[in-house]
This record gives C-alpha cells, sequence and structure tokens, in this order.
C-alpha cells in the first residue's frame, strides 16, 4: 500500500497533468475555429474545379490528343499512394484511422500482385507505416515547421507526382486523408488524382442548351487544368486534416482532463481514508499507552 506521501505526490503529478490537458483543449479549441473555416473555405473551390474539368472532359471525350495524366498510362500494375496524416500525436486515433485505411488498401493491392510506393505526408502515419510497409516508402514530406499550411506547400507536393508520373514511376496515384465533418467525427477518405477522375457532369450543364467553344483548344485548357487540380485537391486533403487533427485534439485533451479529475477524485478519497486510519491508529495507541499506566 502507498504511503500517504506517495498518494501526495501521485495527486500533485496528476493535477499538473490536468491542468496541462486542459490548456492544450483551449489551444486546439483556439486552432480549430480557424482550421475548420479554412477547411469549409477550400470544398467550394476544389468541387467547382472538378466540375470544371468534368465538362471540359466531356468535350474531349477519349481525343488522342488528351493529357496522359487524364487517360492514365494504360495500366494499373504500380500504385502510389500519398498518404496525409498529422505531424504531432496526442489527438486520439486520428492518425491511426487514416494508416489503417491506407494499410488496407496497400495489403489488398499487394495481394491482387500490383506494386505499391508509397510518399507519407506527416511524420505520425510515417512512424506508422514504416513498421510493416518500410521498403514502399520512397518519399517523406515533413511539415513539421510550417505554421500554417499554405497552397505552395501542396504546390511542391503535386509538382513532385507528376514529375514521379512523366517519369513513368507510376500508373495510378491515390489521395488518403480524413474529411472533416465535425469535432467527434472525421471519415478516413481516398481519392484517385491520377489518372484524373472526371466526376459527374452536373444536371444544370447536362440540360443547358450552350455549345462552348474552347480557346485554344479543351485538350491544351485540360493539360495546364489537371496538375492545378491534383495541387488544388492536396491543398483541401492537408486543411481537411488540420481541421480533423485539432477536432481530435479537442476532444481527446476534453477526454485526458475529466479522466484525470475522476482520477483525483479517487486518490484523494484514498489519501482521506488511510490518513484517517493512520489517525485512528495514533490515537488507539495513546489510549492504550496512557490505560497502561
Amino acid at each position: 500500500m502507498p504511503s500517504l506521501k506517495d498518494l501526495k505526490n501521485r495527486i500533485a503529478s496528476v493535477k499538473a497533468t490536468q491542468k496541462i490537458t486542459k490548456a492544450m483543449k483551449m489551444v486546439a479549441a483556439a486552432k480549430l475555429r480557424r482550421a475548420q473555416e479554412a477547411a469549409e473555405a477550400a470544398r467550394p473551390y476544389s468541387q467547382r474545379m472538378a466540375a470544371v474539368l468534368a465538362n471540359i472532359a466531356q468535350a474531349v471525350g477519349a481525343d488522342d490528343a488528351a493529357p496522359r495524366l487524364m487517360t492514365g498510362t494504360g495500366r494499373d500494375d504500380t500504385h502510389l499512394l500519398i498518404v496525409c496524416t498529422a505531424e504531432r500525436g496526442l489527438c486520439g486515433g486520428f492518425n491511426s484511422q487514416i494508416a489503417r485505411f491506407a494499410r488496407d488498401h496497400v495489403r489488398k493491392l499487394l495481394a491482387q500482385g500490383k506494386t505499391v510506393k508509397i510518399i507519407c505526408v506527416g511524420k505520425k502515419g510515417f512512424d506508422i507505416l514504416r513498421r510493416e510497409f518500410a521498403s514502399l516508402i520512397i518519399d517523406r514530406v515533413d511539415l513539421r515547421e510550417v505554421k500554417k499550411i499554405g497552397f505552395e506547400n501542396a504546390d511542391r507536393i503535386g509538382h513532385k507526382v507528376i514529375e514521379l508520373f512523366e517519369n513513368g514511376e507510376f500508373d495510378v496515384c491515390t489521395l488518403f486523408y480524413s474529411e472533416f465533418k465535425s469535432v467527434i467525427s472525421q471519415i478516413p477518405t481516398a481519392q484517385q488524382l491520377i489518372p484524373a477522375t472526371a466526376g459527374e457532369v452536373s444536371a444544370e450543364a447536362e440540360t443547358a442548351s450552350a455549345i462552348y467553344e474552347y480557346e485554344p483548344d479543351a485538350a491544351a485548357i485540360l493539360s495546364d487544368l489537371i496538375p492545378r487540380n491534383i495541387s488544388v485537391q492536396i491543398f483541401r486533403a492537408l486543411l481537411e486534416n488540420v481541421a480533423g487533427e485539432m477536432g481530435a485534439k479537442m476532444s481527446a485533451m476534453d477526454n485526458a482532463t475529466r479522466n484525470a479529475g475522476e482520477m483525483i477524485n479517487k486518490l484523494t478519497l484514498n489519501y482521506n481514508r488511510q490518513r484517517q486510519a493512520q489517525i485512528t491508529k495514533e490515537l488507539i495507541e495513546i489510549i492504550s499507552g496512557a490505560e497502561a499506566l
């Protein structure tokens, strides 16, 4: 049984931890608002760009002049996976959910005899995936020094992916991230980037009677639009991840603060009982000694 001094030190230690978790919860709550606004602001732009891409791709169709980023290599032997996670932990199962989703996809591809290559964006995803797939990781993007995610960060990743594709390093590229829904809900998501999926044309575009002419031509526009769309989708994924990380961290630190409070109550109760028992024992010894005299 621990002594009173040990219990007192343990209570002080848990109280100090509770102060830290409470402060981290408040910091995460403050960052969450800005991150959520940025993620929600990026969604209409990325969705609208996908719609524009779908309309132009419909005009091009199966034309031989269509860019290879849209038509692909004609094979699906080599897959590149871009796994986006957070740089830091203490956010519950946020990172492990994305890594588990990507890991299941890797196992499925390997079982089909495909070649898999992985680019890790974020330290936590790299730490999880390298335990099993260290030989498959070809690059790691470190964003720990970046205080605020900007488009230039996503654009560098996009250019690196396009360069690998042009060098014949892969056939299909898939992006993994966590879509932010709420503070307690982040959904792991997979999105194919290459070959670029045209998506569905909106009902308004289908019923429109106007005929569009593209200048210089639709294929040339796609050649410029698809690389930009890749960077935009990666940028959106990074913003969604930041919002999801802050939401998960806020929830995790709130749970940790409440758990610390419960532990303090239990330790305090145990301390008071043990202290009362010690006082009672001392009183009995004093009374017994007085009666002996």
